[in-house]
């Protein structure tokens, strides 16, 4: 049972503390977790050439632009579900994690019916992220699991919100029982 979590923030902060936490309690609850930061790798913006597209619903998860995301291509592909969290910026997804987001285009049909689910922190609102990230999994027919929103904006204030780590445990642990439950049906 593998999750990967995707950090779309540009700083070390509320973003990466929050599904840290979420990726260590599945952790504890027996899920193979990785964290990938968006902010320390190399992911260049799409040049929409659809070289990607060859093969249709089949293609092989090649992207011409070499970059760290033909290292990411086969995590992903390999992954039971995916943790996306980013800082609500206008309210809406940060520019990494969107940009993020339209590189997978050459594996999406490969996350077919992986499980999924979002984190979002703003400053006054998280506005439409938590709804990007449902959009983006009802297109590529991923089911939704779950998100968790908290308004912040200093790094370290989000781990003072009271009842934020507890929603976020909530939320791992849901992750991985749906794991469980597909691993172990009835």
């Amino acid at each position: 049972m593998k999750i990967i979590g995707i950090s779309g923030s540009q700083r070390k902060g509320n973003t990466e503390w929050m599904i840290s936490t979420l990726l260590d309690e599945a952790a504890q609850c027996g899920a193979e977790t990785e964290l990938l930061l968006l902010r320390k790798m190399d992911v260049r913006m799409c040049r929409g050439c659809l070289a990607c597209e060859q093969g249709g619903r089949e293609r092989k998860g090649i992207c011409v632009i070499k970059d760290d995301m033909n290292a990411v291509y086969p995590k992903l592909m390999a992954a039971d579900a995916i943790v996306l969290a980013t800082p609500a910026y206008f309210e809406m997804l940060s520019g990494l994690l969107k940009n993020f987001l339209d590189r997978t285009n050459p594996i999406w049909p490969h996350l077919e019916g992986k499980k999924i689910a979002g984190l979002a922190v703003a400053e006054e609102a998280t506005g439409q992220a938590i709804q990007n990230f449902k959009t983006y999994a009802s297109l590529l027919k991923m089911q939704w699991v779950g998100s968790v929103t908290v308004l912040a904006k200093m790094p370290g204030e989000a781990a003072k919100n009271a009842t934020l780590k507890q929603r976020l445990e909530h939320l791992a642990k849901k992750l991985v029982k749906t794991l469980q439950d597909d691993e172990n049906p009835s």
